[in-house]
């Protein structure tokens, strides 16, 4: 299943956009409403949006006008299906989930005679993860991308886990700890700017903060204490949290203790929505206010878009996410992957670090969130910093940062600068 916008009656090789959520395993319904289609929802940001009737208007945003877009709902998604002696755990899976949507591009670009257009891959969440191995599969199989593009972007999941002997998690996440207390008015000195007082941060995080963790029992009670003020002045959680924390506090402990003394909680993907604190004594946030804000517009309108505007049939169920079928499950092992044998512990980036070291003119786009706190912007940058690409390949990659969250584009903001970013880096690409 798919959605094709194309222009018609033009002669000219326009480039073409593919593009996909993430999950595993959802429908592309967040992109296509939100921020790439023609038509967008609008929501109260950073707020709950009214019950319906949602508004829905003309999107002045989308990329339409610079490209023609697919957006694919994957396998067990949208209206998507297997069909044959084919079953929905064929397609279940990181490798599986790759070959499928690259198969799928393929094969579209051959029936519309795209191949020599200027061709892009645009994935958001786990779709970044998702674009790194398709752009490898397909490069591998003679199809050239010009460039990627990513939304919320994470290359190596092991690294969002919190778990025993796992550092680097409790590392990449406190940045964004950081820029949601400032937000949120928690710290005592929020600086010139957000991104002056981030740029402190990323210092601490790398040159003491890293060092505490690695040191652990090795610190003296005056190297706790210094620390632990640092992190309470960063973050807005007190002093003797982080020390009975042994400094690791990890995101669900972060959303409930922020907030607390005022009986809110803060979300994950966007940590500038609060909800009531369902329950003040736990340890760990019971819901995602963001999620509860933004998914019901979102899909709500999507879903009348979808059967009144674009017709599809009614007899047909839209699925917005797998998980909702009967015995989902996802296969974390992807074959680049042969050191790791724990569920989650994939990467990607050897896909990307490959696929670009064979191709110099590949170029990538990501997009960041700075109160984004399901793909953190600091392990994306973490991610690229090990890449071992050389200075001048590094260039290809480019960052932008939002003062929004994982879905920058309810962040109203934010929306005519991504429609600007993603812009310029289809003309800079597509020459």
């Amino acid at each position: 299943g798919f959605t094709h916008y194309k222009k018609t009656d033009t002669n000219e090789n326009r480039p073409i956009v593919f593009a996909f959520n993430g999950g595993p395993l959802q429908a592309s319904f967040w992109l296509h409403i939100g921020i790439l289609g023609p038509k967008r929802v609008e929501t109260n940001d950073p707020y709950h949006t009214n019950p319906a009737p949602y508004k829905v208007v003309n999107n002045e945003f989308s990329i339409l006008d610079k490209a023609d877009l697919v957006l694919i709902d994957p396998i067990g998604t949208g209206f998507s299906k297997p069909i044959g002696e084919s079953k929905f755990e064929d397609f279940w899976g990181v490798d599986q989930d790759i070959r499928s949507i690259g198969l799928f591009i393929e094969q579209f670009l051959a029936r519309t005679e795209k191949y020599n257009a200027p061709k892009y891959i645009l994935g958001e969440s786990y779709g970044t993860l998702r674009s790194a191995g398709v752009v490898k599969y397909l490069q591998d199989r003679g199809v050239v991308m010009n460039g990627i593009i990513m939304i919320g972007a994470v290359l190596e999941m092991h690294n969002l886990l919190f778990g025993p002997g796992n550092d680097i998690c409790y590392l990449i996440h406190f940045p964004t700890y950081a820029a949601t207390a400032w937000y949120h008015n928690k710290v005592k000195d929020k600086g010139e700017s957000l991104e002056s007082f981030l740029n402190d941060v990323r210092k601490f995080t790398e040159n003491e903060y890293a060092l505490a963790l690695f040191k652990g029992d090795q610190l003296t009670d005056k190297e706790k204490n210094t620390v632990a003020q640092k992190l309470e002045d960063y973050s807005g959680l007190s002093k003797d949290y982080w020390l009975k924390a042994n400094f690791r506090v990890s995101n669900s402990e972060f959303f409930q203790e922020l907030l607390r003394d005022t009986g809110l909680t803060v979300g994950r993907l966007d940590s500038r929505y609060t909800g009531i604190n369902e329950n003040l004594l736990s340890q760990f946030a019971l819901t995602d206010p963001a999620g509860d804000a933004i998914l019901p517009p979102i899909i709500g309108a999507f879903k009348d878009y979808l059967y009144n505007d674009l017709n599809a049939g009614k007899d047909l169920t839209y699925t917005p996410m797998a998980a909702t079928r009967p015995n989902f499950k996802w296969d974390w092992r992807h074959s680049g992957n042969v050191v790791w044998n724990a569920d989650l512990a994939v990467s990607t980036l050897p896909d990307l670090t490959s696929a670009m070291k064979r191709n110099p003119n590949l170029k990538v786009l990501i997009l960041n969130g700075y109160y984004d706190v399901a793909t953190v912007f600091y392990g994306v940058e973490y991610s690229i910093n090990h890449m071992g690409l050389d200075a001048e390949l590094k260039k290809n990659i480019i960052m932008k940062y939002y003062e929004s969250g994982h879905t920058l584009y309810v962040h109203e903001p934010s929306r005519p600068k991504i429609k600007n970013d993603i812009d310029e880096f289809i003309d800079q690409t597509s020459k």
